[in-house]
């Protein structure tokens, strides 16, 4: 699992990978934060840092699980980008959410793997250098795309590729998540664009069909074989996508 530094020539522009993929539902965790971080916004997509003033560390990890699966999202960062450490990435279970220090969290130890604000890739308690430091007091777009296939990890910051920053990922035997955190006061990061790979033509069959339904009671409701019953409730989420014109095509087909 090392870090690999980004290509130093031109970066490639590609706003949306696995945009063949499905809409992909999920949010940050309400159970697995920091007391410093603060959830709102549409499904708590929005994570605020040490509303009042910090003092340490705070992080907060996502409730997707990664493992074997191909994965993009983004992380619209507020203009307050600032101070010690602000970090995106993927982690374990183990990983620590809270420091009472102003630290590196995501990437301390081997339970993390992130990128910092300040450019540095860091695994292990060990950095490297990746891309150019973000301007600080201007607002970003980091992607992530996360490929359990191949093992991979690839940032993106406002639409362009930075290059791969790990490998060795599918090795990983605990399960992942996606994770970030932040050292600076007041700061948000807000999670948009999820999408996910398709696995085969009934995994595509079944993004479909959830887009139609509004909760795992309506799925008992339909007419179907209990074993499909449970495969649809596996990729039910807590909360659905308020757009669901998609239904209305389906239904006349």
């Amino acid at each position: 699992m090392q870090a690999t530094k980004a290509n130093n020539m031109k970066v490639k522009y590609e706003p949306h990978p696995l945009i063949h993929g499905c809409d992909d539902f999920w949010t940050w965790n309400r159970r697995e934060r920091s007391p410093e971080v603060d959830l709102y916004g549409n499904s708590f997509n929005t994570a605020y840092f040490h509303p009042n003033w910090s003092s340490g560390t705070a992080g907060v990890r996502g409730t997707r699980v990664l493992n074997n699966g191909k994965y993009f999202w983004e992380l619209h960062l507020s203009q307050r980008i600032f101070g010690t450490s602000m970090m995106f990435g993927i982690a374990t279970r183990d990983a620590r959410l809270h420091a009472d220090s102003f630290t590196n969290l995501l990437g301390e130890d081997y339970n993390g793997w992130g990128l910092s604000h300040k450019g540095l890739l860091w695994h292990g308690g060990t950095w490297y250098h990746y891309t150019k430091p973000f301007r600080e007091n201007e607002a970003t777009t980091i992607g992530i795309l996360f490929d359990g296939v191949n093992g991979t990890l690839t940032y993106y910051k406002d639409g362009k590729s930075l290059g791969v920053a790990f490998r060795g990922l599918h090795e990983i035997k605990d399960n992942l998540f996606p994770m970030i955190c932040s050292t600076a006061a007041k700061t948000e990061m807000t999670l948009s664009g999820m999408k996910r790979d398709f696995v085969n033509l009934q995994d595509r069959c079944r993004a479909v069909i959830i887009k139609c339904i509004a909760d795992k009671v309506a799925i008992d409701e339909l007419l179907i074989p209990p074993r499909i019953k449970n495969y649809l409730k596996e990729e039910m989420q807590p909360f659905q996508p308020m757009h669901q014109n998609i239904c209305k095509r389906v239904g006349s087909i």
